[in-house]
């Protein structure tokens, strides 16, 4: 056996199902998951892991490892470690992180009473909660360059949210200072280049706010939404950074008491059960842009 096939295996057997949101009821030969339930949450074929635990599968892509060490809650040296023995270069420091490590999975898992995604330091989201997809629309919706927050803010607007004007120049501002600030740290990143240009060259606005050269990061805001099925609903947008990984953790919260609480209350149930998407506390994951 490779390598690669008995750390793959070792590290599939030590995922309890629930750290992952599926139920741990019925016979099950292995306390950890099923070759099923990572071919599931890792977006490939139960086949494909057989071939890969058994060595018969080579060169799997560096999207399916990231996919692999996000289902399997890798630290970031065991990341690392399998894409050694798969024959791919780790992710290097020039380069925008993307892994999602357990204690950022812990948060999010733990925090589904308010509406919570994870994104990179380019604003590409990575993970988020159901109620994050019952307010703010469902993520999994999108693809490619979509799914990246400064894109389709400069691109094709914010339809569904509001802001005031104070906070609506804050936000475009502090996207593009953002976006800077990042090109500054991942200069060996091609999407992040790539983005920038495509960004400068479809956006009078973002070009315009480049040409300002403001390097920061952006940290809070407030917006109404207003495409829920209960109403419009105020939040306030706080951003959390992960150290070391430099993801950012959107929180969105609501004053206590007050109107919003109350929509925010009742789209916990109504709104996921619209959406029919899996029981409260479970999480969508996702991995690479």
């Amino acid at each position: 056996m490779t390598e690669f096939a008995s750390v793959l295996r070792s590290w599939r057997d030590r995922v309890r199902p629930a750290d992952v949101g599926l139920p741990a009821g019925g016979l099950r030969r292995t306390s950890g998951l099923r070759r099923e339930e990572l071919a599931a949450l890792a977006g490939v074929s139960v086949d494909y892991i057989v071939r890969l635990e058994q060595g018969r599968a080579s060169h799997p892509s560096p999207q399916l490892l990231g996919a692999l060490a996000i289902a399997l809650r890798l630290t970031e040296d065991e990341r690392d470690h399998l894409y050694r023995v798969a024959g791919v270069a780790p992710p290097t420091r020039g380069v925008v992180p993307q892994h999602i490590t357990p204690g950022v999975q812990r948060i999010v898992d733990r925090l589904g009473d308010v509406p919570l995604a994870v994104f990179t330091a380019t604003h590409d989201i990575l993970l988020w909660n159901p109620l994050w997809a019952a307010l703010a629309g469902d993520p999994s919706a999108h693809t490619g360059r979509d799914r990246n927050l400064v894109w389709r803010h400069f691109t094709t607007g914010h339809d569904g949210t509001e802001f005031d004007e104070r906070h609506e120049e804050e936000f475009a501002s502090d996207l593009a200072a953002d976006l800077r600030s990042a090109l500054g740290r991942y200069p060996d990143d091609a999407a992040l280049a790539d983005l920038v240009a495509r960004l400068r060259a479809e956006s009078p606005e973002f070009e315009r706010r480049w040409a300002e050269a403001k390097v920061a990061e952006h940290r809070s805001s407030r917006k109404t939404v207003t495409g829920t099925p209960v109403g419009p609903i105020t939040v306030d947008c706080d951003v959390l950074t992960v150290p070391g990984g430099d993801l950012r953790i959107v929180v969105y919260t609501v004053e206590p008491g007050s109107e919003d609480e109350a929509k925010l209350d009742l789209l916990r149930v109504t709104g996921l059960q619209t959406l029919g998407t899996a029981p409260e506390g479970d999480v969508v994951e996702l991995s690479g842009r």
